[in-house]
């Protein structure tokens, strides 16, 4: 619905590349009139595939086109205390928050040969304790204040092997536990909490060859865009997803 997020405040992590999920869901939200505050970490990001110059630069003269306020900072999720200081920052912009996207995801591929400690710090450190601090640094700040949403990207760690991601797979599914529970911790604040899991989606990354491979495993035909998790995270953070909590959604095009 148009303007359905009007007058409200999202903070989405993980924004840095203009065709990740991320900024889908940034434009997402920006259209249905929300105003945004976005981080990532281009340390990481510009690691990535089809990575170009002052990416986020662009997208931000995009979503303010769109008639929405705007503002992205490089932070660091890594850090122990980076939740309370990034609500610090978004209360010095915004003074409030109404949604929480915890998008930043990190992943870099293991082995049993090449998984130790630091590598699996790393991983817990972005895809569990930051947005689980994130959401409850949220819920203590702004809980009570009228109905509220937190959404995290997950992915199908739980339906199955996904072999040379051990890091990434145990981190990740920490989302889908918290979510659950944490849904029921936070209900009676008017909080909804849900996790999106998009499945395999091309966002840049893949290759002609992971392409072919993965297209005959959807059921619809195609593989995933950035904009199909992006419409979903909308309904969620609208009014009319105000009665979904304590959910992992797999919205994944039937992929096998």
């Amino acid at each position: 619905m148009k303007d359905a997020l009007s007058g409200q405040v999202a903070v989405v992590t993980g924004v840095s590349r203009a065709k990740g999920i991320g900024a889908a869901i940034a434009r997402e939200l920006a259209k249905h009139g929300a105003n945004l505050f976005l981080t990532g970490w281009p340390g990481y990001d510009d690691e990535q595939p089809d990575t170009g110059a002052d990416e986020q630069g662009h997208l931000l003269q995009e979503l303010r086109h769109l008639g929405v306020e705007a503002e992205w900072t490089s932070f660091d999720l890594t850090l122990a205390d980076a939740p309370k200081k990034l609500w610090d920052l978004v209360q010095a912009r915004f003074s409030v928050a109404h949604i929480l996207v915890n998008n930043a995801c990190f992943s870099s591929r293991d082995s049993v040969e090449t998984l130790d400690a630091g590598m699996l710090d790393r991983h817990y450190a972005v895809n569990t304790r930051a947005p689980i601090l994130l959401s409850v640094e949220f819920v203590r700040r702004f809980g009570g204040r009228g109905a509220h949403r937190v959404i995290s990207m997950t992915s199908g760690q739980m339906l199955g092997p996904m072999r040379g991601e051990l890091a990434y797979t145990v981190t990740k599914a920490g989302l889908d536990a918290f979510t659950i529970t944490f849904a029921a911790e936070v209900g009676h604040l008017g909080i909804t909490v849900n996790a999106v899991d998009p499945g395999p989606t091309d966002s840049g990354w893949m290759t002609t060859e992971v392409q072919r491979t993965l297209l005959s495993r959807f059921a619809l035909g195609r593989l995933g865009h950035p904009e199909d998790a992006a419409h979903l995270i909308a309904f969620l953070a609208g009014p009319e997803g105000g009665w979904v909590t304590g959910q992992v959604l797999r919205s994944r095009g039937g992929f096998e």
